[in-house]
């Protein structure tokens, strides 16, 4: 697998890997888990350049799948990445207990790291979204990687939540959907947190102040161009790099009309790789929608 070695950070990679993708959790026609099909999606990724997979996260659609569902495919995936991919559970809810018991479930289950959301919905203080990870992080001895997602919250993790949760052992990253690169890049420096980029549109300017790699959507469609991206970052080949960066700005865009799971599941279907339609209340694209994308991934360079 290809690893960093140059201008970015490694720091985390250990636990979360340089290129993650958030994969999608593949259904049949019937709209029942496929681990078949959830096997060999994980096998094209890795193959591709993907050194780790956020499984049961928000695009792979957690909110309408059981834990049992979950765990089955963390252990599938398992079965054919080997140990050398890091597998990584997103055991984040707004229920503090849940959350607690599911991070317990992944790691029996045999996830290398959590990810863990910001408690969504019920818009808890900072006080309460720090007991809420504390919790979490006591419960279990994986390392943790912090989703700061405003949009998809409504709150965010503050500057002094984030310093205060850095002193916990087994808190090691943040996955950033805030995009306060000024405020982070203090954070990155003061606290030895690793950051990556959760938000496709800012990958390229997250590893300029030190990210050590991205969570990404748009992986599921480009694996490749991401890891290019990735190594073209760290050799010093900023050209390229705009250059790749460029091209998945078409993806973005696509990703901005459709969600993320209708994004991968509709681009992975027109590559050849059937993974089946989202469960509601997520919906597959229309075919005026399809023809767009189909449009934005020509022009990406990746259909």
């Amino acid at each position: 697998m290809v690893m960093s070695n140059g201008l970015t950070a490694k720091n985390g990679s250990e636990h979360f890997g340089t290129v993650s993708v958030a994969m999608v959790t593949p259904f049949d026609s019937e709209g029942a888990l496929d681990l078949d099909a959830g096997q060999r999606l994980a096998s094209h990724l890795v193959e591709a350049g993907v050194d780790s997979l956020v499984l049961a996260g928000t695009t792979g659609e957690s909110p309408t799948t059981t834990t049992e569902e979950k765990l089955a495919l963390l252990k599938a995936v398992r079965e054919v990445v080997g140990s050398g991919v890091k597998l990584i559970g997103g055991a984040g809810t707004n229920n503090t207990a849940t959350s607690v018991k599911l991070a317990r479930d992944f790691e029996a289950a045999g996830a290398d790291s959590l990810l863990i959301v910001t408690p969504y919905y019920s818009k808890p203080s900072q006080e309460g979204v720090y007991q809420h990870f504390k919790a979490v992080a006591e419960a279990t001895e994986l390392p943790i990687c912090l989703y700061d997602i405003p949009p998809r919250s409504v709150i965010p993790i503050s500057t002094e939540t984030l310093l205060r949760l850095a002193e916990l052992e087994n808190v090691r990253a943040v996955k950033d959907a805030k995009g306060d690169i000024a405020a982070a890049t203090t954070l990155i420096d003061q606290t030895g947190l690793a950051w990556y980029s959760g938000d496709d549109p800012l990958n390229l300017p997250w590893l300029s102040v030190g990210a050590t790699g991205f969570i990404s959507v748009v992986g599921h469609l480009a694996p490749a161009e991401l890891r290019a991206l990735h190594t073209s970052f760290s050799a010093g080949d900023l050209v390229r790099a705009r250059e790749i960066n460029a091209k998945l700005a078409h993806l973005v865009a696509a990703q901005g009309r459709l969600g993320g799971v209708s994004l991968a599941k509709a681009g992975l279907r027109l590559q050849g790789i059937e993974v089946g339609d989202p469960r509601l209340p997520i919906v597959a694209p229309n075919e005026e929608e399809l023809e767009a994308l189909r449009r934005d991934m020509e022009q990406a360079g990746v259909l």
